[in-house]
């Protein structure tokens, strides 16, 4: 069962129906439940299912709908990435409480889609966040953006399905944040085909080198991805190999994990906590720390913006697909059931 105030999901296999309705039965002698049909719509997510090809996608069309006004100005040109340009830089002036309150509610709408079903505008958002108690118009300007991007490409939904495999991917872009030369890092995770995990953020410390901005990003996608599988084993999901396969893209982090090279020598005493405690988890089995070059990282666009191209491969990657036409086919079906509601209350009028 899975549960939001009072939002319910209840979701069994084949052949535990009947468990299904007895347990539906107890909850009902206490609540009053309503709907009980095929699962379509949870906290403003649509879900979308092809059983014969066994996919489901998951997307938040309506609701980019809802939040497509919060931007002040429609675009000259719709962009094709939520983020790009240089830098954005805290804003040396003050801002005014309105323009405060109206940047946070922009920020904190984008954010329910990047961290539901999107992905693609999680580094966007990330950086946009850090800006929340005092924005700039340059700072707007930069968050419409993000929502003019998810207006262009409302009809892009999470597809979950085709593949037989539980991946990790993590990467870091060494001191890109100008202010106080910290990392940026972002993991993503994909089980069964479909990106289940992600996230985009700041590392807390500075490092003083590429790999150890890499070391602590792996450590970080290693200890999510360890959460996960254990979950996986707990539900009684069975993987054919529960060695976590991690991608990272940058060779010499490789070789220290798998011990072909000294352990990394640092002064950055936490940074050789998490050098050890990878080659640990390594040898034990746990992980598996393979490399993939930067072009074909799936992670490679949580940690910078990219441009055009490299951003339309990242999105592919990541399992983004365009359902413009399963989602007509489900707003045709809604006007046809209205239009007949209608008729009805004519006929009894």
């Amino acid at each position: 069962i899975f549960f939001y105030v009072d939002d319910i999901v209840l979701a069994y296999k084949k052949g535990k129906e009947n468990e299904a309705k007895r347990l539906t039965d107890q909850i009902q002698q206490k609540y009053q439940l309503t709907g009980g049909n095929a699962l379509q719509w949870f906290l403003g997510m649509e879900i979308i299912r092809d059983r014969d090809r066994r996919l489901i996608w998951l997307s938040q069309s309506a609701y980019i709908d809802k939040i497509a006004n919060l931007a002040i100005q429609k675009p000259d040109r719709w962009p094709n990435v939520p983020m790009s340009g240089p830098e954005l830089l805290p804003y040396k002036d003050r801002a005014s409480i309105a323009s405060i309150r109206r940047y946070q509610k922009k920020i904190g709408s984008i954010l329910y889609a990047a961290v539901v079903t999107r992905p693609d505008i999680a580094f966007a958002v990330s950086r946009l966040a850090r800006f929340n108690m005092n924005p700039s118009d340059e700072h707007h300007a930069a968050a419409d953006k993000v929502i003019h991007y998810l207006k262009r490409t409302r009809s892009l939904a999470l597809q979950l399905g085709g593949g037989d495999d539980f991946l990790v991917a993590s990467d870091a872009s060494f001191a890109d944040n100008s202010i106080d030369r910290k990392s940026s890092q972002g993991y993503v995770m994909q089980l069964f085909g479909g990106t289940i995990g992600w996230r985009a953020n700041k590392q807390d410390t500075v490092t003083t080198s590429t790999t150890e901005a890499e070391l602590l990003a792996l450590s970080q996608a290693t200890k999510e991805s360890m959460f996960i599988s254990r979950l996986l084993q707990e539900i009684g999901i069975r993987l054919d190999n529960w060695t976590i396969q991690i991608q990272c893209d940058n060779q010499q982090t490789i070789k220290l994990v798998n011990k072909e090279v000294g352990p990394l020598q640092t002064k950055l005493r936490h940074v050789n906590i998490h050098d050890h405690w990878l080659r640990q988890e390594a040898e034990n089995g746990t992980i598996s720390v393979n490399y993939v070059p930067t072009g074909e990282m799936v992670a490679d666009g949580l940690t910078k913006a990219l441009s055009s191209q490299p951003f339309k491969a990242f999105v592919e990657r990541l399992g983004l697909v365009d359902i413009e036409t399963r989602l007509k086919q489900r707003e045709i079906e809604e006007l046809d059931t209205e239009f007949l509601l209608d008729k009805f209350e004519l006929l009894e009028l």
